[in-house]
């Protein structure tokens, strides 16, 4: 498995300093906003005016299933207490945003992601999905993105940075908590918990989980098998996994730190 560097890293890496705590010299007159919805979390970016992550929060959302929203009242609630804080820290209004949903949804799905953050106060949301919000991080020439969320997997083929190919699949981070509740016998949520604080030790009871996500993205990479993968999202954020991937679909598999914060790194870019 190998680990990319470069500027795609360090801004990751100063994303993960902005949690919760945002500079002192914020530059209000430009900044830019970005919602991930998700499956397990709600996460809100903002970008300052030279593009520098200003200020990032998240709160548990479980409003979505498979990239489609399930409980608009929950969903709703969530983005207008996220940009209540972010309004808050920063001393400003924050008036649009961008949002982003999962390849291949239908239309009328994708767009409750806009209604959604209008419904909690944003005048405007630009819509994109979440492969070409991940690649406005990543910035990937020849290779494959693969957005691992919490209730789907995410593909998007790129030759020479254009886009080749775009598609999803269910099965994602809700699916391997799923699976290790069962196997040890305690609530979702309490593997999800486990399944972070003890990764070395659940592993091996989700390899099966993680070659399944592996072979939904063998199958929608048919064609393609002579690029590498390029890992986003917050479920396959366990030490080893990558590995996982990288055996059983015998190509290089590149992973990054806070692999969680591309995705909605990439949306808030993506605001108008």
């Amino acid at each position: 498995m190998s680990v990319l560097t470069g500027k795609s890293v360090e801004l990751l890496e100063l994303a993960s300093r902005r949690i919760g705590c945002p500079p002192d010299d914020v530059d209000t007159a430009a900044l830019r906003v970005g919602v991930d919805l998700g499956t397990a979390s709600c996460v809100l970016v903002v970008l300052g005016a030279r593009d520098e992550p200003v200020w990032i929060d998240s709160y548990p959302s479980g409003a979505l299933r498979d990239g489609v929203v399930v409980d608009f009242a929950r969903a709703t609630s969530t983005v207008r207490l996220l940009k209540q804080r972010a309004e808050e820290a920063l001393g400003t209004t924050l008036s649009g945003t961008a949002t982003a949903y999962p390849p291949c949804i239908p239309v009328q799905d994708a767009r409750a992601c806009t209604y959604v953050c209008e419904s909690a106060g944003f005048e405007d949301a630009v819509l994109v999905d979440e492969i070409s919000a991940a690649q406005q991080i990543l910035e990937v020439s020849d290779g494959v993105v693969v957005d691992v969320g919490g209730g789907s997997t995410g593909v998007g083929v790129f030759r020479g940075g254009e886009l080749e190919a775009l598609d999803d699949r269910a099965g994602g981070g809700h699916h391997l908590d799923l699976m290790l509740a069962g196997a040890l016998g305690v609530s979702a949520e309490q593997a999800e918990v486990h399944k972070r604080e003890r990764q070395s030790e659940v592993l091996p009871i989700l390899v099966p989980g993680l070659q399944r996500i592996a072979e939904s993205v063998r199958r929608m990479t048919v064609g393609a098998e002579d690029l590498p993968l390029h890992l986003a999202g917050g479920a396959l954020m366990i030490a080893g996994a990558g590995d996982v991937l990288a055996k059983y679909l015998e190509r290089p598999v590149m992973t990054y730190p806070h692999a969680l914060l591309i995705t909605p790194l990439g949306i808030a870019r993506s605001a108008a």
